[in-house]
């Protein structure tokens, strides 16, 4: 039998910058290990933090009226460019890599007047959690900083890992053979992304609940910090999807255009 098991504990204060985020999280653990025992972190156990409080507590907190200067001063690469009713979307990569809504700029969730950045550097940011939370609970844990992303072709958000320490981020399937004893040729599961999407079922967008704790997933975890979840990111060669559809049809048009003369 494999189980997987998660809960996300309350008690996690607004998080402000220069607040300390291990004692913050700790603290919420512990209050919920008393309440139930059982909730008590041990070896193996996957701690997913939502990247808002890891921005909030680092300072990536900047004023503005409204977030399209932020967008602008994180964009690396416009993908696609949407108008609609309610103003423009942008799909870009970001200074992370990461490609999405809004380079990853949040006006959720925090004062008004303000946006959030994400995190500098994720990976390093899941790194100082780890060990800082390893060194509160004297056990081997994994940490998975996330946000939320939408998804090509799919409605909806869900939760993606932009920060990993001490996690098996993709497992490679290659190799290995199915049910029917045929080699999988293609398969590598974001193992990283499927903790972070699980997790959020029971953090919620605004319930207040920034940190989940997974537990089954222990073959996941490893005494080193790994890679992080900078090798989950696709861009350069490997994307397939460049460009949204219309910007791609206009760069077209426009290299036929030079072409011709």
């Amino acid at each position: 039998m494999i189980e997987l098991r998660l809960w996300a504990p309350d008690g996690v204060p607004e998080v402000v910058p220069g607040d300390d985020l291990v004692a913050l999280l700790a603290a919420a653990l512990r209050t919920d290990a008393a309440a139930d025992p059982s909730h008590a972190l041990a070896d193996g156990d996957v701690l997913v933090v939502t990247s808002k409080v890891v921005s909030k507590a680092e300072g990536r907190v900047v004023a503005a009226d409204d977030r399209e200067q932020a967008i602008t001063d994180e964009t690396v690469r416009v993908v696609a460019t949407r108008e609609h009713a309610g103003g423009v979307t942008r799909i870009v990569e970001n200074r992370l890599g990461l490609v999405m809504a809004a380079a990853g700029v949040d006006a959720s969730n925090t004062p008004e007047g303000t946006v959030l950045l994400l995190p500098v550097d994720p990976d390093a940011s899941a790194r100082a959690l780890r060990a800082g939370l390893q060194d509160a609970f004297g056990v081997r844990l994994g940490v998975v900083v996330t946000d939320t992303a939408g998804r090509p072709w799919r409605q909806g958000v869900t939760d993606l890992a932009i920060g990993a320490a001490g996690v098996q981020v993709l497992d490679d399937l290659r190799g290995q053979l199915d049910t029917f004893g045929r080699p999988l040729t293609m398969t590598v599961a974001a193992v990283a992304d499927e903790l972070a999407s699980a997790a959020e079922l029971v953090k919620g967008k605004a319930a207040g609940r920034p940190v989940a704790v997974v537990r089954g997933a222990a073959h996941l975890v490893g005494d080193e910090d790994g890679p992080g979840a900078r090798v989950l990111v696709r861009t350069g060669p490997d994307d397939m999807f460049h460009q949204g559809s219309a910007e791609a049809y206009a760069q077209g048009w426009k290299d036929a255009l030079a072409t011709e003369r």
